[in-house]
C-alpha cells in the first residue's frame, strides 16, 4: 500500500459549519491537519505526537493555496484525501482534497510545510525516519 496518497472518510459535523449549515472554510484546514496527523501515525512507527514531543519537531505551513468548488453541508459524508506532491530535504508539499460521495471535488489545498526545530524555530532537514518512510513509498 502506498502512503503517498491517503484517504479517509469524514462526516461533516455541526461544529465545522456556519449558521447556514455549510462548512465554515477555515474548518477545512483543521480537517486536513487532523488527516495529516493520522497519515503521519500510519507512515512512521513513532507517530506524530511523539515526533513533536520527543524530538521537538515542527511542521508549520509556509505556503497555502485553496480552491473552493462546491459546498459541504452538515451531515455530508465526504472523503478527505492527502497526496504527496513534492518531498524536499527541509520541506514537503501536499495536495489535500475534500471529495463528495459521487466523486465531486468540494475543495482542494496545496500546502507546503517546512520541518523546523521547536527550540530554535529554524528550518531543519526532514528527520531521517520520516524522510525514509516518505521515499520508501515512492514509485
Amino acid at each position: 500500500m502506498s502512503l503517498l496518497r491517503f484517504t479517509q472518510p469524514h462526516k461533516i459535523r455541526f461544529s465545522e459549519c456556519d449558521p447556514a449549515g455549510i462548512v465554515f472554510y477555515p474548518q477545512y484546514f483543521v480537517m486536513f491537519n487532523n488527516l495529516l496527523e493520522v497519515w503521519f501515525d500510519k507512515l512512521t512507527p513513532m507517530g506524530y505526537s511523539n515526533y513533536i514531543i520527543k524530538h521537538r519537531f515542527g511542521l508549520p505551513t509556509v505556503h497555502l493555496e485553496a480552491e473552493f468548488k462546491a459546498i459541504s453541508r452538515m451531515g455530508d459524508e465526504v472523503f478527505l484525501e492527502l497526496k504527496v506532491e513534492r518531498i524536499g530535504r527541509k520541506s514537503l508539499t501536499l495536495l489535500h482534497r475534500c471529495i463528495g460521495q459521487k466523486g465531486e471535488l468540494r475543495m482542494s489545498v496545496i500546502q507546503t510545510y517546512v520541518t523546523t526545530s521547536l527550540d530554535t524555530h529554524q528550518a531543519i532537514p526532514i528527520p531521517d525516519e520520516f524522510y525514509y518512510a516518505l521515499t520508501e513509498h515512492m514509485p
